[in-house]
């Protein structure tokens, strides 16, 4: 995209940073029509939309790591990663008891059938940190 001058309108390291935000606010959007569908189509629908947005955040965010225009966040501790994901399944769990303590465990509320419980997919080289 050139000016009328003839000059990059941007330069490709700032519009491709654009992009890569706008992609990680949309895949928010998206994430914030599935959770509150009430419809299982249309929920199916910004399922599979955030999925596909994250796939290409992935893709530009990897090409951008490659060109050196993205500097990556630095490692994380395991442990620091453990204990998060430990925190987040305590509070699933309160979660679901609240929800069968309220619905007198009625069926249409426990865990959703489209969504998987967290299962850790990360490969380390070391063992000790998370990229």
């Amino acid at each position: 995209m050139y000016a009328q001058n003839g000059t990059p309108f941007m330069a490709d390291e700032d519009l491709l940073n654009t992009v890569l935000a706008d992609l990680k606010r949309t895949v928010r959007e998206y994430t914030t029509a599935a959770t509150e569908s009430n419809c299982p189509a249309v929920r199916r629908v910004f399922n599979d939309l955030t999925m596909d947005t994250l796939r290409i955040q992935g893709e530009l965010y990897t090409q951008m790591s490659q060109l050196n225009m993205y500097t990556p966040p630095g490692k994380a501790l395991r442990q620091d990663i453990d204990k998060q994901i430990q925190t987040a399944q305590q509070t699933q769990q309160k979660c679901q008891q609240f929800v069968r303590e309220k619905t007198g465990g009625a069926g249409a509320y426990n865990q959703a059938s489209n969504v998987p419980l967290h299962q850790p997919n990360v490969q380390h080289n070391n063992g000790s940190y998370y990229m």
